[in-house]
């Protein structure tokens, strides 16, 4: 069974958080988010 093969086109980047809980993981996501597209458009977001 012959696979496809993927092909990444769009740059990427991972991020990973570990905290506590109710130490901001959601709000720097949320804000990390935000400041993307405003700077790149919600396009690539």
């Amino acid at each position: 069974m012959a696979k496809e093969k993927f092909e990444r086109n769009k740059p990427h980047v991972n991020v990973g958080t570990i905290g506590h809980v109710d130490h901001g993981k959601t709000t720097l996501t949320a804000a990390l988010t935000r400041v993307c597209s405003e700077v790149f458009g919600s396009a690539k977001v």
